[in-house]
């Protein structure tokens, strides 16, 4: 039953990537931002609407008071897509740092590049900590926040991999602060793999880190540890069980 569950929660998502990246390729482009971007923003609803129907896929969230109402840096755990559907939604107006070759993708990425996203080349590492620090400071002036993966790359439930501290530098460039966000959407939309699992996913806000007077490596330590407390608190008290 999960695979079939799965394969019609991707028919309907492959419909909607599908009619959001056309319509608003041959529409949304014409639009500004402020217009474009909520119609875009339906293709998300839709995502975690259309996955809770088929999959079984809830999410419960902490800290929603902690969300800055100035544009932050948002460093977040990177376990699966599900999180990027969410926090493009409840953190909008945000830019997320991405992959440059995700906007190459068909339906999927011609959505993407309506969104103001901060493409950079991982192939390049030098131009890409260049691209980051100049258009990042452009997006958070003008009003949007950003959001790191710091991870670089989806990790497996329960493991942490090496954090980058460029969100951190962009952060203390721009002067605003570093929201971290801990979750185990991992444990329901596992990466790199089809079948999804049913459950609750549960999303951690934390309160903001100071950017002023500090390091990036503390800033970056500081998010770190504090994304992993949640993680294992998420784990032992159970919260990566089905439902």
């Amino acid at each position: 039953m999960l695979a079939v569950r799965s394969a019609l929660f991707y028919l309907g998502y492959i419909m909607a990537t599908t009619w959001f990246g056309v319509s608003g390729l041959v529409i949304g482009r014409w639009l500004p931002y402020s217009v474009r971007a909520p119609y875009i923003l339906l293709w998300n609803r839709f995502t975690l609407f259309w996955l809770r129907l088929t999959c079984g896929i809830h999410y419960r969230i902490n800290g929603l008071e902690n969300i800055p109402n100035s544009p932050t840096v948002v460093l977040s755990k990177h376990e699966s897509q599900w999180e990027t559907y969410y926090l493009q939604l409840t953190l909008h107006p945000i830019a997320t740092i991405l992959k440059a070759e995700l906007l190459d993708m068909p339906g999927f990425g011609w959505g993407l590049r309506l969104m103001q996203p901060i493409p950079i080349d991982r192939s390049a590492p030098r131009e890409a900590i260049k691209q980051m620090m100049l258009v990042g400071e452009q997006r958070l002036k003008s009003g949007l926040s950003v959001l790191v993966f710091p991870e670089g790359t989806r990790t497996e439930p329960g493991k942490a991999g090496r954090y980058a501290r460029g969100g951190a530098n962009l952060a203390i460039k721009a002067g605003v602060p570093v929201l971290p966000i801990a979750h185990n959407a991992g444990s329901c939309w596992p990466p790199q793999q089809w079948i999804k699992q049913p459950g609750t996913i549960t999303v951690s806000i934390g309160k903001p880190i100071a950017s002023q007077g500090r390091s990036a490596a503390e800033i970056t330590d500081e998010a770190r540890d504090w994304i992993n407390r949640e993680i294992i608190a998420m784990n032992q008290a159970g919260d990566q069980a089905p439902a």
